[in-house]
């Protein structure tokens, strides 16, 4: 029974399992493993209001976002093979993160300065209140991670990945693909679909973490937990920013 699988892939099934053999002293806990996330929550948020300073002052943050963008990547793929890690190489992928995440919001900010004034603002709160709403959904048993919604989270996930995929190799050869940033009635359903997505990858998440708790996972995997959650929570955030952009073109 696959315990573990997740629509997020680096909170997957094979992660888990693979540290569950051998000797361990202390455990993975629910309250370690959040304790750890709103760390690294604090290192999106400290680098990301330096990135944000730093657009409203003139500086050209676009090479930083690209830099991040690249080594959050790098770290992010070898924490999928490395999860021991996670505790050296989770903090800087979250300072990494800050500052693509500051930048495209800066960016964001200007570009609907008259249009839309508080759209960084708005999809914060949506974010968090998206977490918090998906939260209780899951405490509360309302929606379940069943094997069946699993599969259904992750297929759609990948099949979301793999469009971005073919559509930045399209783009570098002048090919855009108008929906993905135009605020037509698809552009806005598509953007729609993939916040859903997103959220739903939440209970994905919270159910890995329980599973995994329970299961004794070395303490080590915290930091992995958490790292994870803080992938999805980023996705969503950006995924809902975009979807404001869009509805404010109409």
């Amino acid at each position: 029974m696959a315990l573990f699988e997740s629509g997020n892939p680096t909170l997957s099934e094979s992660k888990f399992q693979k540290t569950l053999t051998g000797d361990r002293v202390e455990v993975m806990t629910a309250r370690g493993t959040m304790n750890k996330f709103f760390f690294l929550f604090f290192m999106v948020m400290a680098s990301s209001v330096f990135t944000w300073n730093a657009f409203n002052q003139g500086v050209n943050v676009f090479p930083w976002m690209i830099g991040a963008a690249i080594g959050g990547f790098i770290l992010a793929i070898i924490l999928a093979f490395k999860p021991h890690l996670g505790a050296y190489l989770a903090p800087p992928y979250g300072l990494l993160e800050g500052v693509f995440v500051g930048g495209i919001s800066a960016i964001y900010s200007e570009a609907f300065a008259k249009s839309a004034p508080g759209i960084v603002m708005q999809a914060v709160v949506l974010t968090f209140g998206t977490v918090i709403a998906m939260f209780i959904l899951y405490r509360t048993g309302i929606i379940k991670a069943t094997e069946r919604f699993k599969s259904i989270v992750f297929t759609a996930t990948a099949g979301i990945a793999i469009f971005y995929l073919i559509a930045m190799v399209l783009r570098m050869f002048n090919i855009n693909i108008a929906f993905l940033h135009e605020g037509s009635m698809i552009g806005i359903l598509f953007s729609v679909f993939v916040v859903a997505i997103a959220a739903l990858n939440l209970i994905l998440d919270f159910d890995r973490i329980e599973q995994g708790v329970a299961m004794g996972a070395p303490k080590f995997m915290e930091w992995y937990g958490a790292f994870g959650l803080l992938v999805t929570i980023v996705w969503l955030y950006i995924e809902i920013l975009r979807l404001l952009s869009k509805l404010n073109k109409k």
